[in-house]
């Protein structure tokens, strides 16, 4: 029995929730017999067996006769086949052509079967017992010649109608006659006629590529554009019992201003159509992937259309009505859906199959048989809704050891048993299934729930005939793990603007960034691993500190930043309850020396105080240096048409970085200190010059740590 409640929100701290209620959600599961509707709702679905897997990759075309199938091959080389498949699923060849393709195959009364070839192929006409096929239509006898057939169906007189392309042409071939010659029934100035369907009155329904129009013709060969999709090709027609068309249309275009569409001709010579606009050769390239996805398209009995559903992902090879519902059979994903033709943007994923594609439909005593390529398979979808439905969702990450409680469900209140496991590596399939716990059935009301704590966990239901599930949330705990400091970069002479009420003393701007990437563990979510520098103006009274920070568990963060000197061993707090992950301050509040700081980080705003968790991290040794160098005193005299000056400076912190002289208010001019090397605080310095003239010259120094601040002096030499 399961248990009906409402899901709850899941929250951002304690108890949390892991809820599944949409189609995409569902999607990522794996569901055996189960049906999933858009709208978000699992319930059984239609039986589905494989019937036979033949030797071929790609099954194009399918058609049913008494108790047999028959299937048409295609490759990307050499001949193709109409393979028969018996109701025991045993497969043999009824015929062998030389084209590439079968691409279309039809069933008659004598249980006969025509297959129409491409490209540069033929309708064959194939007999049980017997493997020699007889030519019913050769498009190299007509004027046309066509060099692609694609869809074959029966006038309401008997009469065999063929679509075919390159040109956009229907002919039309009566059986009754062995020696009847084909008659061009309709002619456009499209690429391609894709599809066929005709209607109990013998009014027949064709969909082109290139335009992507619905001609409706009338059994004397009138036609009519009875809609212009804004896909350029309509890949496939179906009739339902009151009259409604639906088509299947793919590949996008841009919308045409269709000009008028000029017949010419009589009847009984064949109509003919002009469309003044550029076609699509999609159709003539075999197995072509339509990346923009599929439409399907209702056009009722009054020729009012309605899109029913876009299939963003799935290309519609093939559509049937059976009991009155719609089915559509999709690649490159190899799905079958039924579509609700009452609500549009309404349908189900009834069947997931191992192919690439489903490319045909047949419709067969006990239900839907299907053809598949990628691989070559037959299946079934029966009219009987499975006596057993397994749907086992994805694997969920909690990202850590996780305790987890009781499960709510919205849907059926009976019919549906649940299980759950738990597990600590990722994947749960096939051989790592054992490293998992075993499905524990859920009971109504238990919590916690009967299996491991972990850090993964997943669902399995079982549903049976009549019910339906649409949500399943599982209340889970994490254990609390304390968060990180990935890094921290610390920038003197920067400030970002908002993270203090102080105004901005300087212009210009400053990258604050990180030496390199995050030292985590992989298993844990960093979200700012890579984060951008943060843009910071220039301020020599700031100092800007920014840091990368994380918890395993998602918490929300906040941050203490402290300080020492690195002669201190005690830490002094500069700010507490930041939830920035940077902080500005100003120098000023520190003498100049080296130090470090300390960044704190605490989920204690997610947790009990008893509960709560902290990380740190140091940073790297920065210096602050906000007083110049002091220079001693200046000597300096002339004697024998030579200036002389000595002096020694010191700076309390950083390194003297430069020293210039200007003699006599001339350039100022680099000078080294005594050794060459300016690596110390303390430097000496003896300058000789030449000088001209007699009297007193001016000799001025100006100096420069390495934190960029600056002295000068001045001394006249006699």
């Amino acid at each position: 029995m399961l248990l009906a409640t409402t899901a709850l929100t899941a929250t951002a701290q304690g108890t949390r929730q892991w809820t599944e209620s949409r189609y995409d959600e569902f999607e990522r599961g794996t569901p055996t017999n189960v049906a999933m509707r858009n709208d978000g709702r699992l319930e059984p679905a239609p039986a589905l067996r494989n019937i036979a897997a033949t030797p071929a990759t790609f099954l194009w075309s399918l058609a049913a006769t008494g108790s047999d199938l028959y299937a048409g091959t295609g490759a990307p080389s050499g001949g193709s086949q109409l393979l028969k498949i018996d109701p025991k699923g045993a497969v043999t060849t009824a015929a062998s052509f030389k084209e590439l393709n079968v691409q279309a195959a039809l069933a008659l009364a004598d249980d006969s079967i025509l297959a129409a070839t491409s490209p540069d192929g033929k309708v064959y006409r194939v007999t049980p017992g017997n493997t020699t096929p007889q030519v019913v239509f050769d498009p190299t006898q007509t004027t046309e010649k066509p060099k692609y057939l694609w869809s074959l169906a029966l006038a309401k007189n008997g009469d065999l109608l063929i679509a075919a392309g390159a040109p956009a042409t229907i002919f039309r071939v009566p059986l009754q006659s062995s020696n009847a010659k084909p008659q061009l029934l309709f002619r456009s100035g499209d690429q391609h006629i894709r599809s066929l369907a005709v209607a109990p009155d013998g009014t027949i329904y064709a969909g082109s590529d290139g335009a992507g129009l619905i001609y409706r013709i009338s059994p004397e060969g009138k036609p009519f554009a009875l809609y212009a999709a804004p896909k350029h090709e309509i890949t496939s027609l179906a009739l339902d019992a009151a009259g409604n068309l639906y088509a299947a249309a793919v590949g996008d275009r841009k919308p045409p201003a269709l000009p008028p569409l000029p017949a010419s001709g009589q009847p009984a010579a064949g109509m003919a159509i002009t469309i003044l606009q550029p076609g699509s050769a999609i159709s003539a390239t075999n197995n072509s992937i339509v990346p923009d996805g599929s439409e399907i398209y209702r056009i009722a009995s009054d020729g009012t259309p309605l899109r029913l559903v876009s299939l963003q992902q799935d290309v519609v090879y093939a559509l049937s009505v059976r009991n009155n519902m719609l089915f559509a059979a999709t690649g490159n994903r190899g799905r079958v859906y039924r579509i609700d033709t009452a609500q549009a943007n309404t349908y189900t994923d009834i069947a997931h199959t191992e192919a690439s594609q489903v490319t045909a439909i047949a419709q067969t005593a006990s239900g839907l048989a299907l053809a598949t390529a990628n691989s070559g398979k037959i299946l079934q979808v029966s009219d009987i809704v499975a006596a057993n439905s397994t749907f086992v969702s994805d694997v969920f990450d909690a990202s850590t050891t996780t305790r987890f409680g009781r499960v709510e469900t919205e849907g059926s209140t009976s019919g549906i048993d649940l299980f759950v496991r738990s597990g600590n590596v990722e994947n749960a399939h096939d051989s790592l299934a054992h490293l998992w716990s075993d499905w524990t059935p859920v009971k109504p009301e238990q919590t916690p729930l009967p299996i491991p704590a972990a850090r993964y966990v997943q669902w399995k239901a079982v549903l049976h005939p009549g019910t339906q599930l649409r949500s399943v949330a599982v209340n889970y705990l994490q254990r609390n793990l304390p968060p990180q400091i990935d890094d921290i970069a610390v920038q003197p002479g920067a400030r970002v603007p908002n993270s203090t009420g102080a105004t901005s003393a300087g212009g210009g701007s400053i990258a604050v960034g990180f030496k390199g990437a995050p030292s985590a563990a992989p298993s844990l979510s960093i979200a700012e691993t890579g984060a951008p520098p943060i843009i910071a103006t220039r301020d020599r009274n700031a100092v800007t500190a920014r840091w990368l920070a994380h918890d395993p568990n998602n918490d929300p963060l906040t941050f203490t930043v402290e300080y020492r000197d690195v002669r201190d061993t005690n830490w002094h707090i500069l700010k507490t309850d930041i939830r920035e992950r940077v902080y500005s301050f100003d120098s000023s509040l520190l003498p100049d020396g080296n130090y470090e700081l300390r960044v704190t980080a605490t989920d204690a705003a997610a947790h009990t105080t008893a509960d709560a968790l902290t990380g740190q991290r140091i940073s790297d040794t920065f210096t602050l240096d906000t007083t110049p160098p002091v220079p001693g005193p200046l000597t300096a005299s002339v004697a024998n048409g030579k200036l002389h000056a000595a002096f020694e400076a010191t700076d309390a912190t950083s390194p003297i970085a430069r020293a210039e002289y200007s003699l006599d208010a001339g350039e100022w001019e680099y000078m080294e200190p005594m050794g060459g090397l300016s690596d110390s605080l303390t430097e000496h310095y003896d300058l000789t010059l030449p000088v001209t003239g007699a009297g007193e010259h001016t000799i001025a120094i100006r100096l420069a740590d390495r934190a960029g601040n600056a002295t000068s002096v001045k001394a006249i030499a006699k």
